[in-house]
């Protein structure tokens, strides 16, 4: 397992923008995938973007157009920008990181969506 420290958590309107980031705290491969997954209570943890370090990106419907994920190589830190956003967005956003053998996630950050 890789430790990934996120952070980024907040309350927000709905409409307004929030920015998560996540960075490995131990030593990863240079090839690898960065996503974010999001949970409520009483349901599964579903997918919401994912790149890779060769520039696949990948979101799920709900959130393409509003979503952007980044990854920048030199930090290994993957960011999730999030505009417009809506109440239907809150959750616990969690990243991942997959390098094959290897895995991680992050301890999960609270994103609220509220008026």
């Amino acid at each position: 397992q890789v430790p990934l420290a996120e952070s980024g958590e907040g309350l927000v309107q709905p409409g307004g923008s929030l920015r998560l980031s996540c960075t490995p705290s131990a030593m990863i491969s240079t090839a690898y995938t960065m996503g974010w997954y999001r949970q409520v209570p009483g349901k599964e943890r579903e997918f919401v973007a994912r790149i890779t370090t060769s520039g696949s990106i990948q979101y799920t419907d709900s959130v393409k157009g509003r979503f952007t994920i980044s990854l920048d190589y030199t930090k290994s830190t993957v960011y999730l920008q999030m505009n417009r956003l809506k109440p239907e967005d809150t959750a616990v956003y969690y990243c991942n990181i997959d390098m094959g053998v290897r895995t991680g996630w992050g301890q999960g950050t609270q994103v609220t969506v509220s008026s």
